[in-house]
């Protein structure tokens, strides 16, 4: 029996295991039954994973394929050896899921506070998001917050961590035509590995935007690829030009929100707030994104749900800018004593050693980890 047959099988004894000992909960549980079919899913995934570096010598393999391949494994390697990153083993495997999406991301808020809803998991502690495998459970949960008088908001994701706990496989959701994307993409996952801290859910998926474009661009700068090294500083500018916008549209909002103001009235104040969004974003925001295209913006209605998840990429990215300088733009560097600082951290704790240590104040109030009733 192969080594691969012999994880696969080992995995299926020990779900198994998990179902028949958790039987009668499952019936009962809503959580286990979530986090039983997200076991199985990853299981699946697992079983289908075919080796990268086959992918990219293999003359059968379709040339973009082959091609995105070798790219995927050249900023590995860039990753372990210039930007002193664990890259463990994520992404040295691909994964075909056989679908366009590979799963819908729920958030959720009162529409009378920008409080997301949060899940608690085991390793990662409490995550303002959710994810699901199944696009009717997506829905359903999508429901039932709705039922409830929530925001709710669901998106695409074309990617996941596991935080190096399992070999995260490459998925045929991520293969895009965009190098750079592919590139921030794969430092953002490892970055995941590198430094997480419990309950900072804004901070991780900050610092793996910046660690992801800042690695891309170091990447394509030692590869003498001009063209990609600026659309890499052309989207970090951009997430800065995003981060400021959505900063002001939520400080309005909460300056809404502290009025209290009865349902109708708080609909209303809301419907204001949209048109000067549209406005904003159209004539003040739109005109300085350098590789971003907004088109023709229209009205929108204001959801504080997507705001929640728009804003967990783009919340305090100046600091990390503040912190690259301060270490001599040496992302290895940097990041070695972000570990070092964020040792025992959690939650809030995380922007505020930052902050602490660059003599700076958040501009962001919002961390993305508040709680509310479930």
């Amino acid at each position: 029996m192969t080594r691969r047959k012999r994880l696969l099988m080992g995995l299926l004894i020990a779900s198994a295991v998990l179902l028949v000992g958790y039987g009668a909960a499952y019936v009962s549980s809503g959580e286990v039954r979530y986090l039983s079919t997200a076991g199985l899913e990853e299981m699946r995934i697992l079983s289908k994973r075919v080796p990268i570096d086959h992918l990219a010598s293999d003359p059968k393999t379709p040339e973009d394929l082959r091609a995105r391949a070798k790219l995927v494994l050249a900023v590995r390697r860039f990753a372990v050896t210039d930007e002193g990153l664990d890259a463990k083993a994520t992404y040295t495997t691909y994964s075909d899921v056989g679908r366009d999406t590979l799963l819908l991301v729920l958030t959720a808020s009162p529409k009378d506070c920008i409080c997301p809803v949060t899940w608690h998991y085991p390793i990662v502690g409490s995550v303002p998001y959710r994810g699901f495998f199944k696009f009717d459970d997506a829905v359903d949960a999508a429901g039932q917050y709705a039922a409830k008088g929530y925001d709710v908001n669901l998106r695409p994701s074309a990617a996941f961590s596991t935080l190096g706990w399992f070999n995260d496989p490459l998925l045929s959701t991520a293969i895009m035509s965009d190098s750079v994307e592919l590139a921030a993409l794969v430092f953002h996952e490892i970055a995941h590995n590198t430094l997480w801290v419990k309950g900072a859910t804004a901070f991780n998926e900050s610092f793996a935007q910046w660690v992801g474009y800042r690695s891309a661009e170091d990447f394509f700068t030692s590869r003498n690829d001009t063209a990609m090294v600026n659309l890499a500083r052309g989207r970090w500018h951009d997430e800065h030009v995003l981060g400021d916008y959505y900063r002001l549209l939520i400080r309005r909002l909460d300056s809404l929100y502290a009025l209290k103001l009865p349902p109708a009235g708080n609909d209303s104040g809301r419907a204001v707030i949209a048109r000067w969004s549209r406005d904003t974003l159209a004539t003040g925001f739109g005109p300085q994104l350098w590789t971003y295209s907004i088109g023709n913006v229209k009205e929108r209605p204001i959801n504080n749900a997507a705001l929640i998840g728009v804003r967990l990429y783009r919340t305090n990215l100046e600091l990390f800018d503040a912190w690259d300088a301060a270490n001599d733009h040496d992302l290895a560097r940097a990041v070695y004593r972000l570990k070092e600082l964020l040792k025992g951290a959690r939650g809030d704790q995380a922007f505020k050693r930052m902050a602490a240590i660059l003599h700076m104040t958040p501009a962001d109030s919002l961390t993305g980890d508040a709680a509310t009733a479930n």
